[in-house]
């Protein structure tokens, strides 16, 4: 009866940052993705939207998404990182879980360089994006070492994403990822994930949303034990992707 009643009192915070500008493919989609999750499990879970000029307590949040924007908002964007810069970084060197896709993501690193100019970032992980050639384009499939079942998605971006020896998100199956010739596909640092994958990515692969879920519980209650759902819809779906592009 105990245990039952910790579990019934577990609550997630989920801040999602300049949604107002950042929020080009969809993001408030792994919003509600992350929310029903936690809901389903009787997990009490909130969103917090942040513009510009509010305020942030990184010691309030337990999962924090960036998400994509085009190079203009990115550049709107990274006047104000500064200012959250170091309490960013704090966050995420406590283990604070974040998901970052497309824009965000490059967002992570020291810079973007394109063709209008140097967007600085975060610096939070050791990598950076220059533009390349025409776009990277089409639906992408990775094998990840964090789940048993492939992550599917869609990729659109003009930037190339360099890593160094941070390990990746996964492997591509098929599709692009970071850049042409690496053969993987965004970053994993600590209880960060930094990834160019739509879809919107946590609706299409439950798996990197509950990944995100246990790693913010444990951080906070010091268990991430997660009672499974039904996701036969899901993994057929991930199923039938995989054989179309990859088998």
């Amino acid at each position: 009866m105990e245990n039952r009643e910790t579990k019934e009192t577990r609550k997630i915070t989920i801040g999602h940052l300049y949604p107002d500008l950042l929020n080009l493919y969809g993001d408030r989609g792994n919003i509600a993705c992350l929310m029903q999750r936690c809901i389903w499990r009787g997990i009490e879970a909130e969103t917090i939207e942040f513009e510009l000029n509010d305020e942030i307590d990184f010691s309030k949040l337990d999962i924090v998404l960036l998400g994509g924007g085009s190079d203009r908002e990115q550049m709107i964007v990274c006047r104000k990182l500064k200012d959250i810069q170091q309490d960013f970084k704090s966050y995420v060197e406590d283990n604070g879980v974040v998901i970052a896709v497309c824009g965000g993501y490059q967002l992570l690193g020291k810079y973007y360089r394109t063709e209008e100019g140097m967007i600085e970032g975060l610096d939070l992980v050791d990598l950076y994006t220059a533009q390349g050639q025409g776009r990277l384009i089409g639906n992408i499939v990775l094998k990840s070492d964090l789940f048993e079942t492939p992550v599917v998605g869609f990729e659109n971006h003009g930037g190339r994403t360099f890593i160094g020896e941070n390990t990746p998100f996964g492997k591509v199956l098929h599709g692009y990822g970071n850049e042409e010739n690496s053969g993987c596909e965004g970053v994993v640092y600590k209880n960060v994930i930094g990834t160019y994958l739509h879809g919107p990515l946590l609706p299409k692969n439950p798996q990197v949303c509950d990944w995100l879920i246990a790693r913010a519980l444990e951080r906070k209650y010091g268990s991430g034990e997660l009672e499974p759902l039904d996701d036969s819809q899901e993994l057929e779906a991930n199923r039938y992707i995989y054989e179309r592009f990859v088998k």
